[in-house]
């Protein structure tokens, strides 16, 4: 399956799912990672977003709905899928879109993020999503070519403050300036609400992680309120 820009219309006010495990944890494994996928087909997610090579290999094989891969390299600065290499490797690994770091910051390899996005149009059939920190990552994402745009890294450039809960005025924001690309809602988005009111605000699909996939987390929201 190859997913056009005309495609993506399937995903309007739907929800993608988001499963990661970090390093070191019980669930980081490509085989458990696609098994969480399919549960959350199942339960009604649209698209699926998943992070490493093998893992996105796993899900691909697991899931038949859209697979949104990136692959983090680093912890710092400009790290999620940050080069045109690893873009291409998550494209190969059968990603239908590749996530990469969409802000305006200087990228690993030298290549601009126009350049970047360019390459991956030209060497795969991978669409591009921009994970940006601010409303400028997302006019100048658009403007170099991106197929999506997320809030993903909100909070976490420099250039906004982190929410409690998902950036809805950046959601806003983005929404009015009318870029013309679908405005998906990602970070810190943690109950139905939530996710409600994301799309509320204009997201065109909302991405939920940590609150349906990560174990350790929502153990340690209930452990919290008990014992606050």
């Amino acid at each position: 399956m190859i997913l056009t820009p005309e495609g993506l219309e399937a995903l309007r006010s739907q929800l993608i799912v988001s499963c990661q495990a970090y390093p070191g944890e019980p669930m980081r494994d490509p085989r458990t990672t696609a098994q969480v996928a399919a549960s959350a087909v199942i339960g009604g997610a649209a698209a699926i977003r998943v992070q490493g090579l093998a893992d996105i290999q796993f899900t691909r094989a697991a899931v038949e709905v859209p697979v949104i891969g990136l692959w983090k390299d680093g912890h710092d600065g400009v790290f999620i899928t940050p080069t045109l290499r690893h873009a291409l490797a998550v494209a190969n690994a059968g990603a239908h879109v590749v996530a990469i770091d969409g802000t305006r910051r200087p990228r690993p390899d030298g290549l601009s993020f126009a350049e970047t996005v360019a390459g991956i149009h030209a060497e795969s059939h991978a669409l591009v999503m921009a994970d940006c920190g601010s409303f400028d990552d997302a006019l100048a994402a658009v403007d170099a070519g991106a197929d999506l745009v997320g809030t993903t890294l909100s909070g976490y450039t420099g250039e906004r403050h982190k929410t409690d809960g998902p950036d809805l005025e950046l959601l806003e924001q983005i929404a009015a300036g009318g870029l013309g690309k679908p405005l998906i809602a990602e970070g810190r988005i943690h109950t139905p609400a939530q996710a409600r009111q994301a799309l509320d605000a204009g997201a065109f699909a909302v991405v939920v992680g940590t609150a349906i996939t990560h174990p350790a987390s929502i153990t340690g929201w209930f452990k919290g309120a008990m014992h606050a």
